[in-house]
Formats: C-alpha cells, sequence, structure tokens
C-alpha cells in the first residue's frame, strides 16, 4: 500500500486503546527491526514481539514494509516540515544546488540512524511508490526545474538512487565510506544544478 506524505494537520482523534495498541506495536516492531535484517522480519516477529493477534497486527498494517513506513513517518515529517517552511538549507533564497544538498543532508541523517527501517520499507519497487519518496522526488525535480535542467523527471530519479538504503549500507560499511559518500554527493549537486 503506497504511502503518502503525511499531512501538517491533525486528523479525526484516535480512540485511546486503538492509540495504544499502535504504540505498543510500533515500540514492539522498532525492537525486532534492531534485532535482525529487514529482510529477515516477519509479521509473525512483530505481533508476537508486541503481543497482539495476526488479526489485529493485519488490520492496521497490511505487510511488514507498512510497519517500518509507519514508523519512519515521524521522521520523514519532519524533513518535509522543513522543506515546506523553508528552514535552514532549504531557504527558498539559496541557489538549488545548496537545497540539494540539505536534502542530501537530511535524508544521509535518516539513513545513519534508520537505515534498517528504511530498507525494511523499501522492498522491491517499493521505494519509488512511497509517500515520502513521493516528496523527495516532486522536491528534486523543482530545483531542476528551476535551474533550467532537461529530462528533470528522470533526472530526480538518478539523483535520489545514490540515497537506497541498500546501496547506503555497502558504502557505509567501508572505511570512510559514510564521509565520502557525503563529499561525493555535495560534488553531485554542485555539478548537476551548477555546472561545475
Amino acid at each position: 500500500m503506497p504511502r503518502r506524505p503525511l499531512p501538517l494537520a491533525e486528523g479525526p482523534a484516535e480512540r485511546a486503546d486503538a492509540a495504544r495498541n499502535r504504540q505498543k506495536v510500533l515500540n514492539a516492531a522498532r525492537e525486532v527491526f534492531a534485532s535482525k535484517p529487514p529482510d529477515q522480519v516477519t509479521m509473525d516477529d512483530i505481533a508476537r514481539a508486541a503481543g497482539v493477534g495476526r488479526a489485529t497486527l493485519y488490520r492496521r498494517y497490511p505487510s511488514v514494509a507498512a510497519v517500518a513506513e509507519a514508523l519512519l513517518d515521524e521522521h520523514e515529517s519532519a524533513i518535509q516540515h522543513r522543506i515546506l517552511t523553508g528552514e535552514g538549507g532549504f531557504s527558498p533564497t539559496r541557489p538549488p544546488s545548496e537545497r540539494l544538498w540539505a536534502l542530501y543532508e537530511a535524508l544521509l541523517e535518516l539513513l545513519d540512524t534508520h537505515a534498517a527501517l528504511v530498507l525494511g520499507s523499501e522492498i522491491g519497487r517499493a521505494r519509488y511508490s512511497t509517500g515520502a519518496y513521493g516528496v523527495w522526488h516532486t522536491y528534486v525535480r523543482s530545483l531542476l526545474d528551476e535551474a533550467g535542467i532537461e529530462h528533470s523527471r528522470t533526472m530526480a530519479d538518478v539523483l535520489l538512487a545514490p540515497l537506497a538504503a541498500d546501496l547506503f549500507l555497502h558504502v557505509r560499511s567501508r572505511r570512510n565510506g559514510r564521509r565520502q559518500l557525503a563529499e561525493t554527493l555535495r560534488r553531485l549537486a554542485a555539478s548537476v544544478l551548477d555546472g561545475r
């Protein structure tokens, strides 16, 4: 089920018992994702850890990826808020290359802390149908359009490709890999958007 961008406005109030159950499931899922590789996490693992029945879990979350997405929503929403408000490096007064670098920095921080969850939510082609990816893609595409770069739709996918969780974990496992990836992304943003 595709994840939609989180609304900034509040929705209808959640029943107290439903909120407790949801938090119980998410707390348990956080521990499960921390204890084993994301591709080995099952709905049974999460239900068992939360002490709820599988039917209760499936009623709210149709898949392991949906649980991982729910855990990521808070963090991704914070980045979306910074984009919408033009906070810091996202200020519309900054050149497009600097705003792209601000997004890269924010997503690298997210991956540093939550790579296992991101990997758990990006099973197969799922990465491209999440609401968060849609937000990142739209933002990058707008920067490309502002800079007059052709084929912005495809180029936005190319510029986001280095932030796939599996690639990030692979590069980070090398000595100085995280630092080198950040430096490479900074150069990439400048090269594509500033032509240098």
